[in-house]
């Protein structure tokens, strides 16, 4: 892992960017000097780690006491991709738009993304837990198709905040049972690019014995700023 640049914010969080290999990351880390917990913070489907939604999350994440760290993995971001991949990208933004059926083109764009994302993530893993100030145990939060995924493959992660979204690979619905972590999931009821039966059926699937569902009128952007904090009480539980 390298670091290529860092900048101390107002509120004492170090955020450093870095490289390790091919995979582009970005590391918030407390004032404090004290062990820290990692949180893995991922945006839904593949996004940049420079959404500026998820920086939010993560600086006051690590404002609160928490090591935190994303990265733009296969297919993510910034991150090459192949024509094949932009052309599913395109047709699934396409579907959305038009109101069009979108499972197939669901699979054929977000299937193969969770599968070349998750050995990025745990590569990450590795590197971030071998860090000076950074202890485990470790959480994940965000894009529930790559989480679930990662809850599968991982033992290091304990638990886990999803955004409890309706479109999820059916890999990873059939995996939804194997989850045992604590979860909290958040789920928007008027998400208008998410089935909300669906995203039920999926709380229902897990076979967490420990699992909540916070559920709050409004679209897809409009998760209150108050669940933010509640994730926080929640990794506070399973991770300190």
């Amino acid at each position: 892992m390298r670091f290529i640049s860092e900048q101390r914010l107002d509120d004492g969080v170090l955020e450093r960017e870095f490289t390790l290999g091919e995979i582009p990351g970005t590391l918030w880390t407390p004032g404090s000097a004290a062990p820290a917990p990692l949180i893995l913070m991922a945006h839904n489907n593949g996004l940049p780690k420079s959404a500026s939604r998820l920086v939010a999350r993560a600086r006051l994440s690590a404002a609160a006491g928490y090591a935190v760290a994303s990265i733009d993995a296969r297919g993510c971001g910034d991150r090459p991709r192949s024509a094949d991949e932009e052309r599913a990208r395109a047709d699934f933004r396409r579907a959305m738009q038009a109101g069009d059926p979108a499972d197939e083109v669901f699979e054929s764009f977000i299937g193969p993304l969770v599968e070349k994302a998750a050995p990025d993530w745990r590569t990450a893993l590795d590197a971030l837990l071998a860090l000076p100030g950074i202890g485990g145990p470790v959480g994940y939060s965000g894009w529930t198709a790559l989480g679930i995924r990662l809850a599968t493959l991982e033992p290091r992660i304990a638990a886990a905040g999803f955004f409890a979204g309706g479109y999820v690979p059916r890999a990873q619905r059939e995996q939804a049972p194997q989850v045992a972590i604590p979860l909290l999931l958040l789920l928007q009821w008027d998400d208008e690019g998410n089935p909300r039966q669906r995203a039920l059926d999926l709380f229902d699937a897990f076979g967490s014995t420990e699992k909540t569902l916070h559920a709050n009128l409004g679209g897809h952007l409009g998760t209150p700023w108050f669940e933010r904090e509640d994730g926080d009480r929640f990794f506070g539980r399973h991770l300190r």
